[in-house]
Protein backbone atom coordinates (compact mmCIF):
# COMPACT_ATOMS: atom_id res chain seq x y z
CA UNK A 1 0.00 0.00 0.00
CA UNK A 2 1.01 3.61 -0.67
CA UNK A 3 0.88 5.73 2.43
CA UNK A 4 0.81 9.31 0.57
CA UNK A 5 0.68 12.14 4.24
CA UNK A 6 -0.37 14.52 2.01
CA UNK A 7 -0.51 17.38 5.17
CA UNK A 8 3.23 16.37 5.64
CA UNK A 9 5.29 18.24 3.14
CA UNK A 10 3.91 21.62 3.12
CA UNK A 11 4.61 22.11 6.86
CA UNK A 12 8.15 20.31 7.62
CA UNK A 13 10.49 22.91 6.85
CA UNK A 14 8.56 25.30 8.81
CA UNK A 15 7.55 22.96 12.13
CA UNK A 16 11.58 21.75 11.85
CA UNK A 17 12.53 25.26 12.07
CA UNK A 18 10.38 26.72 14.54
CA UNK A 19 11.11 23.58 16.85
CA UNK A 20 8.07 22.05 17.13
CA UNK A 21 9.15 18.81 15.07
CA UNK A 22 11.59 17.91 17.39
CA UNK A 23 13.11 14.53 15.23
CA UNK A 24 12.53 11.66 17.77
CA UNK A 25 10.03 8.55 18.18
CA UNK A 26 8.65 7.11 21.37
CA UNK A 27 10.88 4.20 20.43
CA UNK A 28 14.03 6.45 20.77
CA UNK A 29 13.04 7.77 23.82
CA UNK A 30 12.04 3.98 25.76
CA UNK A 31 15.53 3.14 24.47
CA UNK A 32 16.70 6.39 26.43
CA UNK A 33 14.87 4.99 29.53
CA UNK A 34 16.37 1.06 28.92
CA UNK A 35 19.73 2.67 28.84
CA UNK A 36 19.28 5.01 32.05
CA UNK A 37 17.34 2.88 34.28
CA UNK A 38 16.53 -0.62 32.92
CA UNK A 39 15.34 -1.82 36.37
CA UNK A 40 12.86 1.00 37.03
CA UNK A 41 9.05 0.31 36.12
CA UNK A 42 7.78 0.99 33.05
CA UNK A 43 4.16 -0.75 32.63
CA UNK A 44 1.66 -2.50 35.24
CA UNK A 45 -1.14 -3.60 34.24
CA UNK A 46 -4.49 -4.93 36.18
CA UNK A 47 -6.89 -7.06 34.93
CA UNK A 48 -10.13 -5.91 36.30
CA UNK A 49 -12.03 -9.47 35.95
CA UNK A 50 -9.61 -11.38 38.04
CA UNK A 51 -7.87 -8.91 40.08
CA UNK A 52 -4.57 -10.10 38.56
CA UNK A 53 -1.42 -7.65 38.35
CA UNK A 54 1.85 -8.03 36.40
CA UNK A 55 4.78 -5.01 36.27
CA UNK A 56 7.68 -5.27 33.47
CA UNK A 57 10.32 -2.85 34.15
CA UNK A 58 12.16 -1.14 31.24
CA UNK A 59 14.28 -4.45 30.84
CA UNK A 60 11.57 -6.67 30.63
CA UNK A 61 9.16 -5.12 28.44
CA UNK A 62 12.27 -4.38 25.82
CA UNK A 63 12.57 -8.26 25.97
CA UNK A 64 8.78 -8.38 25.10
CA UNK A 65 9.55 -5.59 22.55
CA UNK A 66 12.31 -7.30 21.13
CA UNK A 67 10.25 -11.58 20.86
CA UNK A 68 7.08 -9.28 19.70
CA UNK A 69 9.25 -7.68 16.55
CA UNK A 70 10.85 -10.55 15.64
CA UNK A 71 7.58 -12.48 15.88
CA UNK A 72 6.62 -10.06 13.58
CA UNK A 73 9.50 -10.41 10.60
CA UNK A 74 8.82 -14.52 11.17
CA UNK A 75 5.12 -13.34 9.86
CA UNK A 76 6.52 -11.70 6.86
CA UNK A 77 5.99 -8.29 8.20
CA UNK A 78 7.85 -5.61 6.12
CA UNK A 79 8.71 -1.76 6.35
CA UNK A 80 5.33 0.29 5.40
CA UNK A 81 2.70 -2.76 6.07
CA UNK A 82 -0.11 -2.19 8.62
CA UNK A 83 -0.35 -4.03 11.73
CA UNK A 84 -3.61 -4.33 13.37
CA UNK A 85 -4.36 -5.12 16.47
CA UNK A 86 -7.93 -5.19 18.28
CA UNK A 87 -7.18 -5.45 22.01
CA UNK A 88 -7.90 -4.07 25.15
CA UNK A 89 -5.25 -2.44 27.95
CA UNK A 90 -3.04 -5.05 28.10
CA UNK A 91 0.86 -5.24 27.95
CA UNK A 92 1.24 -6.55 24.16
CA UNK A 93 -0.72 -3.49 23.05
CA UNK A 94 2.69 -1.65 24.43
CA UNK A 95 5.09 -4.23 22.98
CA UNK A 96 3.52 -4.34 19.46
CA UNK A 97 3.87 -0.52 18.90
CA UNK A 98 7.33 -0.57 19.90
CA UNK A 99 7.95 -3.60 17.93
CA UNK A 100 6.25 -2.30 15.35
CA UNK A 101 8.53 0.91 15.29
CA UNK A 102 11.75 -1.20 15.38
CA UNK A 103 11.06 -2.58 12.05
CA UNK A 104 9.05 0.09 10.36
CA UNK A 105 5.52 -1.13 9.87
CA UNK A 106 2.53 1.07 10.72
CA UNK A 107 0.39 0.74 13.58
CA UNK A 108 -3.11 0.46 13.14
CA UNK A 109 -5.06 0.04 16.52
CA UNK A 110 -8.75 -1.32 16.77
CA UNK A 111 -11.48 -0.52 19.21
CA UNK A 112 -12.44 -3.78 21.30
CA UNK A 113 -16.32 -2.74 20.72
CA UNK A 114 -15.58 -2.67 16.80
CA UNK A 115 -17.34 -5.74 15.17
CA UNK A 116 -17.85 -7.54 11.65
CA UNK A 117 -19.15 -4.61 9.94
CA UNK A 118 -16.47 -1.89 11.12
CA UNK A 119 -13.88 -4.06 10.74
CA UNK A 120 -14.16 -5.36 7.63
CA UNK A 121 -14.52 -1.82 6.67
CA UNK A 122 -10.87 -0.68 8.59
CA UNK A 123 -8.88 -3.95 7.83
CA UNK A 124 -9.45 -3.80 3.82
CA UNK A 125 -9.45 -0.31 3.48
CA UNK A 126 -6.15 -0.20 5.70
CA UNK A 127 -4.73 -3.08 4.06
CA UNK A 128 -3.47 -5.04 7.18
CA UNK A 129 -1.46 -7.98 6.85
CA UNK A 130 -1.63 -8.96 9.83
CA UNK A 131 -4.43 -8.77 12.66
CA UNK A 132 -3.85 -9.89 16.88
CA UNK A 133 -6.77 -10.18 18.63
CA UNK A 134 -7.99 -11.25 22.08
CA UNK A 135 -9.62 -14.79 22.43
CA UNK A 136 -12.70 -13.36 24.27
CA UNK A 137 -12.92 -10.06 26.27
CA UNK A 138 -15.82 -8.91 28.26
CA UNK A 139 -17.96 -12.05 26.94
CA UNK A 140 -17.61 -11.94 23.60
CA UNK A 141 -15.49 -14.59 21.47
CA UNK A 142 -13.52 -12.61 19.67
CA UNK A 143 -12.41 -15.58 17.68
CA UNK A 144 -15.70 -17.00 16.46
CA UNK A 145 -15.82 -13.55 14.68
CA UNK A 146 -12.46 -13.54 13.25
CA UNK A 147 -12.95 -16.61 11.72
CA UNK A 148 -15.99 -15.65 9.91
CA UNK A 149 -14.44 -12.02 8.87
CA UNK A 150 -10.50 -13.60 8.13
CA UNK A 151 -12.17 -15.35 4.66
CA UNK A 152 -13.24 -12.02 3.53
CA UNK A 153 -9.95 -10.15 3.81
CA UNK A 154 -7.65 -11.60 1.32
CA UNK A 155 -4.81 -9.21 2.07
CA UNK A 156 -4.89 -10.23 5.98
CA UNK A 157 -2.12 -13.34 5.50
CA UNK A 158 -2.13 -14.00 9.34
CA UNK A 159 -5.00 -13.48 12.04
CA UNK A 160 -2.74 -14.08 15.19
CA UNK A 161 -5.57 -14.76 18.96
CA UNK A 162 -3.27 -13.63 22.14
CA UNK A 163 -5.89 -15.05 24.10
CA UNK A 164 -6.45 -13.77 27.77
CA UNK A 165 -4.66 -12.24 30.83
CA UNK A 166 -5.12 -16.08 32.11
CA UNK A 167 -4.34 -17.98 28.41
CA UNK A 168 -1.37 -16.27 27.35
CA UNK A 169 -1.10 -17.62 23.81
CA UNK A 170 0.85 -15.29 22.49
CA UNK A 171 3.79 -16.92 24.53
CA UNK A 172 4.78 -19.88 23.07
CA UNK A 173 4.32 -18.00 19.84
CA UNK A 174 6.97 -15.42 20.38
CA UNK A 175 9.10 -17.01 23.01
CA UNK A 176 11.83 -18.38 20.19
CA UNK A 177 12.40 -14.68 19.34
CA UNK A 178 13.17 -13.79 22.36
CA UNK A 179 16.78 -12.54 23.24
CA UNK A 180 17.45 -13.12 19.69
CA UNK A 181 18.38 -9.96 17.87
CA UNK A 182 16.71 -9.21 14.74
CA UNK A 183 17.76 -9.36 11.33
CA UNK A 184 19.63 -6.23 10.09
CA UNK A 185 17.29 -5.88 7.06
CA UNK A 186 14.17 -5.72 9.10
CA UNK A 187 16.11 -3.11 11.90
CA UNK A 188 17.24 -0.96 8.80
CA UNK A 189 13.57 -0.40 8.83
CA UNK A 190 12.74 1.55 11.76
CA UNK A 191 10.62 4.25 12.04
CA UNK A 192 11.06 7.72 11.17
CA UNK A 193 10.32 10.42 12.89
CA UNK A 194 7.88 11.36 9.69
CA UNK A 195 7.09 8.13 8.75
CA UNK A 196 3.40 7.71 8.95
CA UNK A 197 3.41 5.18 12.31
CA UNK A 198 -0.18 5.26 13.44
CA UNK A 199 -3.42 4.65 11.26
CA UNK A 200 -6.71 5.45 13.28
CA UNK A 201 -9.99 5.00 12.45
CA UNK A 202 -12.57 7.88 13.83
CA UNK A 203 -16.21 7.69 12.69
CA UNK A 204 -17.56 11.33 10.79
CA UNK A 205 -20.72 12.21 8.29
CA UNK A 206 -19.37 10.40 4.99
CA UNK A 207 -20.86 7.23 5.61
CA UNK A 208 -17.81 5.49 5.97
CA UNK A 209 -14.98 5.77 9.13
CA UNK A 210 -11.62 7.65 8.06
CA UNK A 211 -8.28 6.90 8.58
CA UNK A 212 -6.69 9.05 10.54
CA UNK A 213 -2.88 9.34 9.88
CA UNK A 214 -0.11 10.29 12.35
CA UNK A 215 3.50 11.04 12.67
CA UNK A 216 5.45 10.54 15.58
CA UNK A 217 6.86 14.62 14.74
CA UNK A 218 2.98 15.33 14.83
CA UNK A 219 2.22 13.88 17.51
CA UNK A 220 5.14 14.94 20.07
CA UNK A 221 4.68 18.53 18.91
CA UNK A 222 1.07 18.05 20.94
CA UNK A 223 2.83 15.84 23.85
CA UNK A 224 5.69 17.80 24.71
CA UNK A 225 4.17 21.12 25.53
CA UNK A 226 0.95 19.26 27.03
CA UNK A 227 3.37 17.01 29.82
CA UNK A 228 4.69 20.95 30.40
CA UNK A 229 2.24 22.51 30.78
CA UNK A 230 0.22 20.46 33.09
CA UNK A 231 3.88 20.20 35.30
CA UNK A 232 3.97 16.32 34.63
CA UNK A 233 7.44 14.81 34.86
CA UNK A 234 9.63 11.60 35.63
CA UNK A 235 7.92 11.60 39.61
CA UNK A 236 4.20 11.15 37.97
CA UNK A 237 2.10 8.02 37.89
CA UNK A 238 0.23 7.46 34.84
CA UNK A 239 -3.56 5.71 35.21
CA UNK A 240 -5.20 4.34 31.95
CA UNK A 241 -8.76 3.10 31.83
CA UNK A 242 -9.32 4.71 28.16
CA UNK A 243 -8.81 2.07 25.67
CA UNK A 244 -5.23 2.38 24.28
CA UNK A 245 -6.79 2.14 20.30
CA UNK A 246 -8.23 5.59 21.24
CA UNK A 247 -6.29 8.37 20.63
CA UNK A 248 -6.46 9.24 24.60
CA UNK A 249 -5.31 6.37 25.37
CA UNK A 250 -2.69 5.64 22.40
CA UNK A 251 -1.07 9.55 22.92
CA UNK A 252 -1.42 9.86 27.32
CA UNK A 253 -1.19 6.62 28.26
CA UNK A 254 1.42 5.23 26.29
CA UNK A 255 3.57 8.25 24.27
CA UNK A 256 3.54 10.54 26.76
CA UNK A 257 4.54 8.54 30.00
CA UNK A 258 7.55 7.00 28.34
CA UNK A 259 8.61 10.00 26.98
CA UNK A 260 8.49 11.63 30.56
CA UNK A 261 10.66 8.26 31.73
CA UNK A 262 7.58 7.44 34.29
CA UNK A 263 5.21 4.48 34.93
CA UNK A 264 2.18 3.97 33.10
CA UNK A 265 -0.75 1.82 35.02
CA UNK A 266 -3.01 0.14 32.76
CA UNK A 267 -6.94 -0.87 33.24
CA UNK A 268 -8.76 -2.86 31.19
CA UNK A 269 -12.14 -2.80 32.31
CA UNK A 270 -13.42 0.19 33.55
CA UNK A 271 -15.11 -0.46 37.17
CA UNK A 272 -15.16 2.44 39.31
CA UNK A 273 -14.50 0.49 42.40
CA UNK A 274 -11.38 -0.88 40.74
CA UNK A 275 -10.09 2.12 39.50
CA UNK A 276 -10.47 3.43 43.19
CA UNK A 277 -8.34 0.83 44.55
CA UNK A 278 -5.96 0.63 41.58
CA UNK A 279 -5.39 4.77 42.22
CA UNK A 280 -4.34 3.98 45.91
CA UNK A 281 -2.37 1.48 45.32
CA UNK A 282 -0.20 2.39 42.58
CA UNK A 283 -0.06 5.91 43.82
CA UNK A 284 -1.21 7.12 40.77
CA UNK A 285 -0.64 10.74 40.08
CA UNK A 286 -2.57 11.29 36.90
CA UNK A 287 -5.40 10.77 34.70
CA UNK A 288 -6.66 11.57 31.77
CA UNK A 289 -10.66 10.66 30.42
CA UNK A 290 -13.70 11.74 29.56
CA UNK A 291 -16.68 13.08 31.22
CA UNK A 292 -18.16 9.61 32.95
CA UNK A 293 -14.74 8.24 34.19
CA UNK A 294 -15.18 11.83 36.23
CA UNK A 295 -18.70 11.59 37.16
CA UNK A 296 -17.94 7.68 38.87
CA UNK A 297 -14.85 8.72 40.56
CA UNK A 298 -16.26 11.65 42.11
CA UNK A 299 -19.67 9.54 43.09
CA UNK A 300 -17.38 7.80 45.72
CA UNK A 301 -14.70 10.94 46.67
CA UNK A 302 -17.87 11.97 47.61
CA UNK A 303 -18.26 9.08 49.99
CA UNK A 304 -14.39 8.52 50.61
CA UNK A 305 -11.74 10.36 49.92
CA UNK A 306 -9.10 8.34 50.97
CA UNK A 307 -7.96 6.13 48.06
CA UNK A 308 -7.37 9.41 46.15
CA UNK A 309 -4.93 10.88 48.23
CA UNK A 310 -2.20 11.02 45.97
CA UNK A 311 -4.47 11.91 42.97
CA UNK A 312 -3.08 15.35 41.62
CA UNK A 313 -4.47 16.43 38.41
CA UNK A 314 -7.72 15.01 36.13
CA UNK A 315 -7.96 16.33 33.06
CA UNK A 316 -11.56 15.68 31.73
CA UNK A 317 -12.42 15.72 27.98
CA UNK A 318 -14.23 13.96 25.26
CA UNK A 319 -17.09 14.47 26.39
CA UNK A 320 -19.25 17.38 26.90
CA UNK A 321 -18.36 18.68 30.47
CA UNK A 322 -21.11 19.62 33.16
CA UNK A 323 -20.04 22.45 34.95
CA UNK A 324 -21.53 21.15 38.03
CA UNK A 325 -19.62 18.02 37.80
CA UNK A 326 -16.14 20.00 37.42
CA UNK A 327 -16.91 22.19 40.87
CA UNK A 328 -17.73 18.60 42.63
CA UNK A 329 -14.83 16.88 41.27
CA UNK A 330 -12.60 19.54 43.00
CA UNK A 331 -14.61 19.97 45.87
CA UNK A 332 -14.09 16.03 46.90
CA UNK A 333 -12.07 14.23 44.24
CA UNK A 334 -8.98 16.63 45.95
CA UNK A 335 -7.37 16.31 42.25
CA UNK A 336 -6.95 19.73 40.06
CA UNK A 337 -9.43 19.39 37.18
CA UNK A 338 -8.06 20.49 34.42
CA UNK A 339 -10.58 20.94 31.17
CA UNK A 340 -9.63 20.01 27.64
CA UNK A 341 -10.57 20.02 24.00
CA UNK A 342 -9.21 17.46 21.30
CA UNK A 343 -9.54 15.21 18.18
CA UNK A 344 -8.05 12.34 16.93
CA UNK A 345 -6.65 14.31 14.49
CA UNK A 346 -5.11 17.07 16.62
CA UNK A 347 -4.72 15.67 20.33
CA UNK A 348 -5.29 17.73 22.96
CA UNK A 349 -5.73 21.31 21.31
CA UNK A 350 -6.52 23.04 24.09
CA UNK A 351 -6.62 22.89 28.10
CA UNK A 352 -7.05 25.18 31.00
CA UNK A 353 -3.82 26.14 32.52
CA UNK A 354 -3.27 24.97 36.27
CA UNK A 355 -2.88 28.38 37.33
CA UNK A 356 -6.32 29.24 35.57
CA UNK A 357 -9.19 30.55 37.77
CA UNK A 358 -12.10 29.08 38.95
CA UNK A 359 -14.35 30.83 36.07
CA UNK A 360 -11.58 29.19 33.35
CA UNK A 361 -11.79 26.10 34.70
CA UNK A 362 -15.41 25.45 34.95
CA UNK A 363 -16.68 27.65 32.22
CA UNK A 364 -14.27 27.01 29.37
CA UNK A 365 -12.24 24.38 27.13
CA UNK A 366 -9.01 25.59 27.53
CA UNK A 367 -6.93 28.28 25.23
CA UNK A 368 -4.26 26.44 22.54
CA UNK A 369 -1.69 24.39 23.18
CA UNK A 370 1.82 26.10 22.12
CA UNK A 371 1.96 25.57 18.27
CA UNK A 372 -1.65 25.49 17.59
CA UNK A 373 -4.19 28.74 16.59
CA UNK A 374 -7.94 28.46 16.60
CA UNK A 375 -10.48 30.53 15.29
CA UNK A 376 -13.99 30.90 15.39
CA UNK A 377 -15.51 32.21 11.80
CA UNK A 378 -18.92 32.05 10.91
CA UNK A 379 -20.24 30.49 7.35
CA UNK A 380 -18.43 32.50 5.38
CA UNK A 381 -14.86 32.15 7.21
CA UNK A 382 -14.89 35.67 8.20
CA UNK A 383 -13.63 35.53 12.03
CA UNK A 384 -17.00 36.37 14.26
CA UNK A 385 -16.40 38.93 17.11
CA UNK A 386 -15.67 37.75 20.35
CA UNK A 387 -18.14 36.10 22.63
CA UNK A 388 -19.94 34.68 19.41
CA UNK A 389 -20.60 31.00 18.29
CA UNK A 390 -19.33 30.49 14.88
CA UNK A 391 -17.17 27.44 13.21
CA UNK A 392 -14.24 26.12 14.58
CA UNK A 393 -10.86 25.62 13.10
CA UNK A 394 -7.60 24.54 14.30
CA UNK A 395 -3.85 24.78 12.73
CA UNK A 396 -0.52 24.12 13.24
CA UNK A 397 2.43 21.72 14.72
CA UNK A 398 0.18 18.45 15.76
CA UNK A 399 -2.59 18.58 12.87
CA UNK A 400 -2.29 14.87 11.27
CA UNK A 401 -0.90 14.64 7.82
CA UNK A 402 -4.26 13.19 6.06
CA UNK A 403 -6.54 10.92 5.99
CA UNK A 404 -5.82 7.59 4.37
CA UNK A 405 -6.89 7.19 0.84
CA UNK A 406 -9.21 10.08 1.35
CA UNK A 407 -7.26 13.32 1.10
CA UNK A 408 -10.77 14.88 -0.52
CA UNK A 409 -11.53 14.76 3.42
CA UNK A 410 -8.76 16.60 4.85
CA UNK A 411 -10.43 19.66 5.17
CA UNK A 412 -7.18 21.32 5.54
CA UNK A 413 -7.05 24.87 3.37
CA UNK A 414 -4.03 26.03 1.94
CA UNK A 415 -3.41 28.07 4.73
CA UNK A 416 -3.03 25.17 7.33
CA UNK A 417 -6.47 25.47 8.95
CA UNK A 418 -8.23 22.33 9.54
CA UNK A 419 -12.43 22.71 9.40
CA UNK A 420 -12.99 20.91 13.14
CA UNK A 421 -16.76 20.15 12.14
CA UNK A 422 -17.35 21.78 15.74
CA UNK A 423 -19.28 25.30 17.24
CA UNK A 424 -17.23 27.10 19.56
CA UNK A 425 -17.71 30.65 21.30
CA UNK A 426 -13.91 32.48 21.85
CA UNK A 427 -13.49 34.64 24.90
CA UNK A 428 -11.20 38.13 25.08
CA UNK A 429 -8.68 35.52 26.90
CA UNK A 430 -8.85 33.61 23.85
CA UNK A 431 -10.35 30.49 25.43
CA UNK A 432 -13.32 28.72 23.96
CA UNK A 433 -16.10 26.85 25.06
CA UNK A 434 -17.28 24.28 22.61
CA UNK A 435 -21.25 24.94 22.24
CA UNK A 436 -21.73 22.17 19.64
CA UNK A 437 -20.92 20.18 16.62
CA UNK A 438 -21.30 21.44 12.81
CA UNK A 439 -20.84 17.22 12.34
CA UNK A 440 -23.74 14.77 12.39
CA UNK A 441 -22.09 12.82 15.47
CA UNK A 442 -23.02 12.16 18.80
CA UNK A 443 -20.59 11.62 21.51
CA UNK A 444 -21.38 9.01 23.86
CA UNK A 445 -18.81 8.64 26.64
CA UNK A 446 -16.13 10.07 24.67
CA UNK A 447 -16.66 6.99 21.80
CA UNK A 448 -18.36 9.01 18.36
CA UNK A 449 -21.28 7.35 17.14
CA UNK A 450 -21.62 7.33 13.41
CA UNK A 451 -25.11 8.53 13.06
CA UNK A 452 -24.97 8.31 9.44
CA UNK A 453 -24.16 4.61 9.16
CA UNK A 454 -26.12 3.85 11.31
CA UNK A 455 -29.72 5.68 10.61
CA UNK A 456 -28.57 3.28 6.72
CA UNK A 457 -29.03 0.64 8.24
CA UNK A 458 -32.58 1.88 9.89
CA UNK A 459 -33.62 2.17 6.76
CA UNK A 460 -32.81 -0.93 5.88
CA UNK A 461 -35.60 -2.38 8.38
CA UNK A 462 -38.38 -3.24 6.64
CA UNK A 463 -41.23 -1.49 8.68
CA UNK A 464 -39.07 1.29 8.49
CA UNK A 465 -40.10 4.26 6.55
CA UNK A 466 -38.01 7.46 7.59
CA UNK A 467 -36.07 7.83 10.09
CA UNK A 468 -33.15 10.32 12.06
CA UNK A 469 -30.44 9.69 14.79
CA UNK A 470 -30.05 12.55 17.01
CA UNK A 471 -27.63 13.26 20.41
CA UNK A 472 -29.73 12.84 23.75
CA UNK A 473 -28.11 14.78 26.82
CA UNK A 474 -27.51 12.99 29.58
CA UNK A 475 -25.73 13.58 33.05
CA UNK A 476 -23.56 10.94 32.99
CA UNK A 477 -22.89 9.82 29.04
CA UNK A 478 -22.72 13.56 28.01
CA UNK A 479 -25.00 12.29 24.50
CA UNK A 480 -26.78 8.89 23.90
CA UNK A 481 -28.29 7.86 20.62
CA UNK A 482 -32.21 8.88 19.92
CA UNK A 483 -33.77 7.44 17.33
CA UNK A 484 -36.55 8.94 15.44
CA UNK A 485 -38.78 6.43 13.39
CA UNK A 486 -41.84 6.72 10.77
CA UNK A 487 -43.18 3.71 10.73
CA UNK A 488 -44.43 2.26 6.91
CA UNK A 489 -48.33 1.87 6.70
CA UNK A 490 -49.32 -1.41 8.09
CA UNK A 491 -46.40 -2.29 10.26
CA UNK A 492 -45.92 -4.29 12.80
CA UNK A 493 -45.22 -2.38 15.88
CA UNK A 494 -41.49 -1.56 16.64
CA UNK A 495 -39.87 -1.54 20.15
CA UNK A 496 -36.59 -0.38 21.25
CA UNK A 497 -35.47 -4.10 21.52
CA UNK A 498 -36.49 -5.33 18.45
CA UNK A 499 -35.01 -2.36 16.85
CA UNK A 500 -31.57 -3.28 18.81
CA UNK A 501 -31.63 -6.97 17.77
CA UNK A 502 -32.03 -5.70 14.01
CA UNK A 503 -28.80 -3.28 14.37
CA UNK A 504 -26.77 -6.16 16.23
CA UNK A 505 -27.80 -8.74 13.89
CA UNK A 506 -26.06 -6.27 11.28
CA UNK A 507 -22.74 -6.07 12.50
CA UNK A 508 -23.34 -3.03 15.02
CA UNK A 509 -21.05 -2.04 17.83
CA UNK A 510 -23.66 -2.12 21.13
CA UNK A 511 -22.23 1.03 22.26
CA UNK A 512 -23.60 2.17 18.76
CA UNK A 513 -27.34 1.26 19.81
CA UNK A 514 -29.80 4.39 19.75
CA UNK A 515 -30.93 4.06 23.68
CA UNK A 516 -34.14 5.67 22.97
CA UNK A 517 -36.61 4.79 20.39
CA UNK A 518 -39.32 8.14 19.31
CA UNK A 519 -42.28 6.90 16.93
CA UNK A 520 -43.51 9.82 15.36
CA UNK A 521 -46.12 10.27 12.12
CA UNK A 522 -43.54 12.26 10.38
CA UNK A 523 -40.07 14.10 10.62
CA UNK A 524 -39.73 17.69 10.39
CA UNK A 525 -38.58 18.64 7.01
CA UNK A 526 -37.00 21.82 5.22
CA UNK A 527 -38.97 22.96 2.09
CA UNK A 528 -36.06 21.01 0.20
CA UNK A 529 -36.68 17.69 2.12
CA UNK A 530 -33.82 18.07 4.62
CA UNK A 531 -34.76 16.43 7.94
CA UNK A 532 -34.75 19.83 10.75
CA UNK A 533 -32.40 17.57 13.08
CA UNK A 534 -32.27 21.11 15.06
CA UNK A 535 -36.08 20.25 15.94
CA UNK A 536 -34.98 17.03 16.84
CA UNK A 537 -32.53 17.54 19.39
CA UNK A 538 -34.83 19.80 21.33
CA UNK A 539 -37.25 17.21 21.66
CA UNK A 540 -34.34 14.51 22.45
CA UNK A 541 -33.04 16.82 25.25
CA UNK A 542 -36.18 16.50 27.12
CA UNK A 543 -36.05 12.73 27.00
CA UNK A 544 -34.19 10.32 29.16
CA UNK A 545 -32.77 7.02 27.80
CA UNK A 546 -33.75 3.24 27.87
CA UNK A 547 -38.18 3.55 26.94
CA UNK A 548 -39.73 3.57 24.02
CA UNK A 549 -42.68 6.21 23.34
CA UNK A 550 -45.22 5.59 20.54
Amino acid sequence: MSIDPVLLEPRRETMTRLGLWRGRTVLDDFERNLARDPDRTALVCHDATTGGRRAFTNRELDREVTAVAGFLVSLGVKRGEVVSYQLPNWWQFFALHLACLRIGAVTNPLMPIFRRRELAFMLDHGEAVVVFHPSSFRGFDYDEMYRELVPSLPRIRHAVSIGTPTDDRLEPLIAPFRDRPLPAEATAGRAGPNDVIEILYTSGTTGEPKGVMHTSNTMFANLDPYGARLGLGRDDVFLMASPMAHQTGFMYGMMLPISLDCPTVLLDIWIPAKAAEVIAREGVTFTMASTPFLTDLTAIAEADQAPFATLAKFLSSGAPIPRILMRRASEHLGARIISGWGMTENGAVTTTRLDDPPDKVFETDGCPMPGMEIRVVDFDGTSVPTGQEGRLQVRGCSNFVGYLKRPQWNATDAEGWFETGDVARMDADGYIRITGRAKDIIIRGGENIPVVEIEGLLYRHPAIADAAVVAMPDPRMGERACAFVVLRPGAEPLTLATLSAFLLENGISRTYLPERLELVGELPRTQTGKIQKFRLREVAATLTADTTRG
